[in-house]
């Protein structure tokens, strides 16, 4: 019997449009995978296998079905987007355990798309943090349990990673969607502003965050961010690319580890011999980036909590939240991401492309970060992803690429940012970096 755990959702959804494949044939497989590895792995706040397995038999009955760009894929959504039937439970014990009436938007178009939804991933409480455990779990990075996946779309990026879906729907707000991915050897897509609807929370942290897909391979990125955006990414591909690589930390304080930019140069090197204008550029950043963004994170979390009872809130979200209220009216009239914005486009006039590493060192090890205080957790998140808040301010498309190897074995990565509406020249450079450098798809875990 074919196996269809491994594969990628572009052939999983060409087997079952041809009749190759039945999707409740690979809606049981990837179940049972996830029956047997999420134990180790904490990637799943819920599985839905009854209502899976019904959804893939009305996918089977379809009478477009053999026009489903998803047909049959299985999908884990993260657990801060609506899913009919499901509560929304954002990481926490403070929010209500109501089901869904309706599938967010996003959710909604997977399924139009033929896709199956098997499960709700594991957050950060209320999304707020690059690290991701608490009451309903710890999500691990598959290619190292001892490691955290990452967050906030943690659990989202570690069920792709360990093979348990071909595709997962996350959102990224300062990062949390390039940094699992990162983490856990994934390629993503941040969409830039209003290409995806978003709908994330009250205000969706003052239009910073977006909604995007993890996959395995370039091809399946592309393919749901058609399905999410409605419409296929505008642009055809270059022959040649302006591109800056830059290995500065765009924090203040905060330094780059020998691995991440060495991965970034070596990618850069071998754009250059593809034949794109590469040279090393810094962007001119302000000094006090790292104040704004703190701002803008805290203020986020601050709206996010605001209907929410403070007491069933950990120690370390409530001192968020009580941090960002100060900044809540200078956070909502936009005018520190106007400026930055400002600031850097004469250099994306300059450069079609920034590369740069996609993070600033390992993450760190998989533990009870939720029950530690709120300052310990601050520090550790800007120690190990400084690269990605600026393009939340800002607005515009980001990437990370698997890229080289760690050390310890697991997935190094890099990250692309382009101008508004750049996301065909990010995926176009990205299918180049898969061809030169092929990585692993998925982590090796046994069974």
């Amino acid at each position: 019997m074919t196996s269809w755990v491994g594969r990628s959702a572009a052939e999983i959804a060409a087997a079952v449009r041809e009749k190759r494949a039945a999707p409740r044939e690979v809606v049981a497989e990837h179940l049972d995978r996830i029956a047997r590895l999420d134990g180790r792995i904490g990637a799943f706040r819920t599985v839905r296998p009854e209502a899976a397995l019904a959804e893939a038999d009305e996918v089977a009955a379809r009478p477009d079905l053999d026009g489903l760009p998803l047909a049959g894929v299985p999908v884990a959504v993260k657990d801060n987007l609506a899913v009919r039937g499901e509560s929304s439970r954002v990481g926490s014990v403070a929010t209500p355990d109501t089901p869904a009436a309706d599938d967010h938007v996003t959710v909604a178009r997977l399924r139009a798309a033929g896709a199956v939804v098997v499960g709700l991933t594991n957050v950060p409480e209320l999304c707020v943090f690059g690290t991701t455990e608490g009451v309903h779990g710890t999500a691990r990075n598959p290619w190292d349990t001892r490691r955290t996946a990452g967050g906030s779309s943690g659990g989202s990026a570690a069920a792709v990673a360990a093979g348990m879906v071909p595709l997962a729907l996350g959102n990224d707000g300062m990062g949390s969607l390039r940094i699992p991915a990162a983490n856990c050897g994934l390629v993503t897509i941040k969409p830039g502003h209003g290409v995806v609807p978003a709908g994330i929370g009250e205000g969706d942290w003052f239009g910073m965050s977006e909604n995007g897909p993890l996959a395995t391979t370039v091809a399946d990125v592309r393919l749901m961010l058609s399905v999410l955006a409605d419409t296929e990414p505008a642009g055809e591909e270059p022959a040649v690319r302006s591109i800056a690589v830059s290995v500065r930390s765009p924090l203040a304080g905060v330094t780059v580890g020998r691995p991440y930019a060495d991965a970034a140069r070596e990618a850069a090197r071998s754009l250059a011999r593809a034949g794109h204008r590469v040279r090393r550029a810094d962007p001119p950043f302000p000094a006090d980036l790292g104040v704004t963004a703190v701002r803008h994170w805290t203020a986020g979390t601050a709206v996010d909590a605001a209907p929410l009872d403070p007491r069933r809130l950990t120690r370390r979200t409530r001192v968020h939240a009580a941090v960002g209220r100060r900044f809540l009216s200078g956070v909502r009239t936009g005018t520190a991401r106007e400026r930055l914005r400002r600031r850097l486009e004469p250099f994306f006039a300059e450069h079609e492309v920034l590369l740069t590493p996609a993070l600033a060192r390992r993450a760190p090890q998989a533990g009870p970060w939720h029950e530690r205080g709120w300052l310990r957790n601050l520090l550790a998140n800007t120690a190990y992803s400084p690269m990605t808040p600026p393009w939340n301010l800002t607005g515009w498309p980001g990437m990370a690429v698997p890229f080289g190897t760690l050390p310890s074995g697991a997935p190094c990565a890099v990250q692309l940012v382009g101008r508004p509406g750049s996301e065909a020249t990010l995926l176009h450079l990205a299918e180049q970096l898969e061809r030169l450098h092929p990585w692993q798809r998925t982590a090796p875990l046994d069974g």
